[in-house]
């Protein structure tokens, strides 16, 4: 069984963005987490109420468990890295869905 979370990003800068996804990639890895589809969107059809949160970027992350997700999410080196390029690169994050698979 693993843990996958799907999310809605909306990236502002797609360089910046991309240099963040190299920087974490090896740190996710050690979490035993891979991204799985990765889609880059151009426009929403519906979202829930009240949500006038702009996405353009979708992704699946996966983990071998929740624990090892919520490890990454926390780990320092990760959190430098997070500050140091996505906050500047993505506008909005929305978390769609976790599950189970």
């Amino acid at each position: 069984m693993s843990y996958e979370i799907l999310v809605g990003l909306h990236v502002l800068d797609d360089l910046k963005y991309e240099d963040y996804r190299k920087a974490m990639k090896p740190i996710l890895a050690d979490y035993q987490g891979a991204f799985g589809y990765d889609f880059t969107v151009s426009e929403v059809l519906i979202s829930p109420e009240n949500s006038d949160i702009d996405i353009n970027r979708v992704f699946t992350i996966n983990f071998s468990s929740k624990n090892k997700m919520e490890g990454f999410f926390s780990e320092p080196q990760y959190l430098v890295v997070k500050e140091k390029y996505f906050v500047n690169s993505v506008g909005s994050a929305t978390i769609i869905a976790s599950y189970e698979k």
